[in-house]
């Protein structure tokens, strides 16, 4: 058996190596390497595919959120509400703008944001939600679009982990992650379900002046080149990135039905183990399985973990601090107690290995592997 992978980017490069060879060298061939045509053409092909109206490449996930919340114009010492329990880039954008977390905390089962939180994180300086569609299934999008439209506040999707996932409105209407709320955003990090070879990032929005700001917001705050109208920032998609994500688009219904297949089968075998909690599926969205996260109930994950490494089994804790207690967001007054689930979870959430290369036998033994630690 070869060495069990949490992610394998090798086998899935090698199914489609003349694919992604072909398209590397057409880039190298034209030398267009910045701004190339193959960045607009991959942002066409997104909305195609997502059914967005509109999308903006970008430099990474991170540069995404920002400009976003610069592009709908969030002064200094607002405040944006957003989950505790998800990575730090989500709130790391928000202080780097001079804007204040209003955290919230998540539900137990799906992890994604609590919807009964949002009134209490409600005040007169917010102006925003941030729901992260966390390990690869869409938040409440519903009750928090009719909260938004409510209060008179932006809502800006995070969707890296989630792409390709669709919500179900109660009248039957579907859309896909990203394209529900003001803005949406998402990454193209390797490891990522629609993943690009090194960092890499693209906002979605139905809104064709709010395009255009983004657009304008990631090019230097400049419509026309040396003419700057607003600030802005350097984020732009590499062209060999987007060449590169345009053959991979190709694949990824069928990637989210390969995690799809790996998530079935953790499900049938932790079905009813008094140890293992597997994740829940949220009623109203399909799930792309960016992670597959249980929770090791009665025992310490910790240990577990320790113990698959010693059997060559890799697994990650995502997240092992909730973000109102990292060192660098105390300054905004939360505690310990605050928001209990999200505390919870960080102690027992454990992701297994799962991607699209996975083989049957190395899921076999993954699972093995855990259910002995319990025996």
């Amino acid at each position: 058996m070869n060495s069990i992978q949490m992610v394998d980017l090798r086998t899935q490069y090698d199914r489609i190596k003349s694919e992604v060879d072909q398209a590397i060298q057409n880039v190298l061939n034209s030398t267009a390497f910045i701004n190339g045509p193959e960045v607009k053409l991959f942002g066409e092909e997104l909305a195609e595919y997502t059914g967005a109206k509109y999308v903006i490449p970008c430099a990474n996930g991170t540069d995404a959120l920002q400009i976003a919340m610069m592009a709908l114009d969030f002064k200094p010492s607002e405040e944006v509400i957003v989950p505790t329990f998800t990575y730090v880039a989500t709130v790391e954008v928000i202080a780097l703008l001079g804007l204040k977390p209003k955290f919230v905390d998540v539900l137990p089962d799906t992890y994604e944001l609590d919807p009964a939180g949002l009134e209490k994180a409600l005040g007169p300086k917010v102006v925003g939600i941030v729901p992260v569609h966390l390990y690869g299934q869409c938040s409440n999008m519903e009750y928090i679009l009719e909260f938004a439209k409510k209060h008179g506040l932006k809502v800006i999707e995070d969707t890296a982990q989630a792409i390709g996932a669709v919500y179900t409105f109660s009248d039957g209407k579907k859309a896909q992650a990203g394209t529900m709320g003001d803005v949406g955003t998402t990454s193209f990090f390797p490891s990522k379900n629609l993943g690009c070879f090194g960092d890499g990032g693209a906002m979605f929005t139905n809104n064709s002046e709010l395009a255009e700001k983004l657009r304008m917001i990631a090019n230097h705050g400049q419509k026309k080149k040396y003419y700057h109208d607003s600030i802005g920032v350097n984020s732009r998609l590499d062209t060999l990135q987007a060449a590169i994500l345009r053959v991979k688009l190709q694949h990824l219904n069928s990637y989210s039905a390969s995690r799809n297949e790996v998530a079935d089968r953790y499900d049938q075998a932790f079905e009813n183990h008094p140890n293992i909690r597997p994740p829940k599926r949220a009623a109203n969205s399909t799930h792309v399985f960016h992670q597959y996260t249980v929770q090791v109930e009665g025992a310490s994950r910790d240990e577990l973990k320790d113990y698959l490494q010693t059997k060559g089994v890799p697994s990650m804790v995502y997240y092992p601090v909730p973000l109102h207690l990292q060192n660098a967001y105390l300054e905004f007054g939360y505690q310990f107690g605050d928001f209990p689930v999200a505390e919870m979870l960080c102690k027992k959430v454990l992701s297994l290995p799962i991607h699209t290369e996975m083989k049957t036998a190395d899921q076999e033994y993954i699972i093995q592997s855990v259910l002995d630690f319990f025996n």
